[in-house]
């Protein structure tokens, strides 16, 4: 290169590369060293975040992330008019869904919306059995790095979990997957999932999105949290621990557990809740 010419600026993995040539000697000094590199202004908080998610997913199982069998939103193979099936749709709002036998332990195959459209003019020629996918069948205890590999390479984007038994055990998707690296994924109808927003696992336990009211949590919970300085269960995590929490970590307030399942370097979107 002449003189004359601009050099020019280092790309993020060059500067990655040099800040790493120390070579750390595990993850947990890898995860020191990037965000050191984050306060040198070498990584924004998105890129730092996206980091520390990648990480965490070699960390992570299915059965971490994983729906519920219990919350599983389901299409009947006894359901043989395109209305019927139309009817289920709507009322969930999902892409894909698990079609099932006699009960959920008999999933016989994954039906894409998609595949409905060319039926809206024909009913009568309408077999769901005809446009089932076949099932993808992962052991609850399979890696999501190894699933999200096989996402890739399958080009699949919802699998059935079993548990050591063979039942099911829930369902995982790859947007799951991809929300432990880059955050939760907002889609159109993520406004209107009002009734998720506080879903109960036990009697005494519950899943709580970070978005949550703190005066419908307390109406919900019959606590007595100030919303003065903040609006969102979620930013009263937050402002008690007066930082972002990782995820993974618990704090207990006015009786309750709420332990982080998923979040970011900027916010918290996900916890569970439990009494104490």
């Amino acid at each position: 290169m002449s003189e004359s010419e601009p050099r020019q600026k280092p790309s993020l993995f060059e500067r990655l590369s040099t800040m790493l040539s120390g070579a750390p000697e595990d993850r947990d000094d890898l995860l020191e060293m990037l965000r050191d590199a984050h306060e040198r202004k070498l990584l924004d908080a998105d890129a730092l975040s996206i980091f520390e998610g990648a990480l965490e997913v070699a960390e992570m199982t299915v059965s971490d992330v994983m729906v519920p069998r219990s919350q599983m939103d389901v299409i009947e193979l006894s359901d043989s008019k395109p209305a019927e099936v139309i009817a289920e749709m709507v009322n969930t709002r999902h892409s894909r869904y698990p079609v099932i036998g006699e009960n959920r332990d008999e999933v016989v195959g994954i039906l894409l919306a998609k595949d409905l459209l060319a039926y809206l003019v024909n009913a009568d020629a309408f077999s769901l059995q005809a446009v089932l996918r076949p099932p993808v069948f992962v052991p609850e205890t399979k890696r999501l790095n190894v699933l999200l590999r096989e996402f890739r390479s399958m080009r699949n984007h919802m699998a059935i979990v079993i548990d050591e038994h063979g039942s099911v055990a829930g369902l995982v998707t790859l947007e799951d997957v991809l929300e432990q690296i880059v955050g939760e994924i907002i889609d159109e109808y993520d406004d209107d999932e009002v009734a998720d927003n506080i879903v109960a696992e036990t009697a005494t336990k519950w899943r709580v999105k970070a978005s949550v009211e703190v005066g419908a949590f307390n109406e919900k919970f019959a606590t007595a949290f100030s919303d003065a300085e903040s609006d969102t269960v979620g930013g009263l995590i937050t402002h008690h621990l007066a930082r972002v929490p990782h995820r993974g970590e618990s704090v207990v307030l006015g009786g309750f557990k709420f332990t982080v399942l998923r979040a970011d370097g900027r916010r918290v979107w996900l916890m569970t809740v439990e009494r104490v």
